[in-house]
């Protein structure tokens, strides 16, 4: 066992859907871990991909559920979305702008011009997630990029965890227009890099712990920045998920919940192809893992994980083998 896992770090950037809260509620002692962090002498960021609310929106409901946050703790992808297109388009450019009030707020201040129609012919289009958008929001996006709009997207999450189960994110919304004009965005969001550097600069963290929900964005996220990372399993993924993950997505730690920040990290070894957490082992043959433990146990993952991605260090799709239990003893 080594020291409490926080103890590793100086700050934690976590995500909030599918992490702090699913809809409307908190995570349960989700709010507490992070209320804790202070006191421990850590420092916290957000880091979300939504774009739909400002940072300030984004706090008030934070402190709403009962977790720590102020504006400038929240770092999200419309900002960055707004920051990335001022980047490819002059000053003064006209930009369409399909998703929420916010993310038009945040083109303005990068000294652009909203416009609301293809019709204004617009040198540009930011797409972002509103749950306002309907169709005609989405075609008249495709009508702008089939025309030769720069286009980008504040980011390209698939799904989002709410209170009643998993509903489309953004991505989704993204693949129409994709789908519908041939072409593919710029994305400024989760899972490139800058997001996450940008706020452990501003947070001021040097050894940042990276939590989310998610291996697409959080976790590849982190990865790319050079950051320690853990998949938290009260969101999008899960054990069997993350086990099956490519190289890339691959977390540095598997949590049940954010309480384990503060508990001890079980270590995962290596002796002869036998791979131990705790009490569970586990063993790669061809395509099968086999565990002895229990599968309700997160550390016959972790055993699983080590031994199947030691076993497969380099793969660049997902890889779902065939997992199979066995009682100890």
């Amino acid at each position: 066992m080594t020291d409490r896992l926080i103890d590793a770090y100086d700050g934690v950037l976590a995500d909030l859907d599918g992490v702090v809260y699913a809809g409307p509620s908190a995570i349960p002692g989700a709010t507490a871990a992070l209320d804790r962090l202070a006191d421990e002498g850590k420092s916290l960021a957000y880091v979300t991909n939504n774009a739909s609310r400002s940072s300030e929106q984004v706090a008030t409901h934070l402190r709403e559920l009962g977790a720590p946050a102020r504006a400038e703790q929240v770092f999200g992808s419309a900002r960055a979305g707004a920051e990335l297109l001022a980047g490819l388009v002059p000053a003064g450019s006209s930009v369409l702008v399909v998703g929420s009030e916010t993310l038009a707020e945040c083109v303005r201040e990068q000294g652009l011009v909203v416009v609301r129609s293809a019709d204004d012919r617009p040198d540009a289009v930011i797409q972002g997630f509103s749950p306002a958008l309907g169709w005609k929001d989405l075609a008249e996006a495709a009508y702008a990029v089939a025309a030769g709009a720069v286009w980008v997207a504040t980011n390209t999450d698939m799904s989002i965890p709410q209170e009643r189960g998993i509903a489309p994110g953004n991505g989704t919304l993204v693949a129409a227009v994709a789908a519908a004009t041939g072409q593919s965005p710029s994305v400024a969001g989760k899972p490139e890099a800058a997001l996450f550097r940008t706020a452990a600069r501003h947070s001021g963290a040097e050894r940042a712990l990276v939590v989310g929900d998610r291996l697409d964005t959080d976790i590849l996220g982190g990865n790319r920045a050079g950051m320690a990372t853990a998949l938290v399993l009260t969101g999008v993924d899960s054990v069997r998920t993350a086990l099956a993950a490519r190289a890339d997505e691959r977390p540095d730690y598997l949590l049940g919940s954010l309480a384990e920040l503060y508990e001890a990290y079980p270590v995962v070894t290596g002796d002869d192809g036998t791979y131990t957490c705790n009490g569970a082992t586990a063993r790669v043959s061809g395509s099968t893992v086999t565990v002895t433990g229990r599968e309700d146990d997160v550390d016959s993952w972790r055993a699983a994980c080590g031994a199947w991605w030691a076993a497969h260090p380099t793969i660049t799709t997902a890889a779902a083998p065939d997992v199979g239990f066995e009682s100890a003893g």
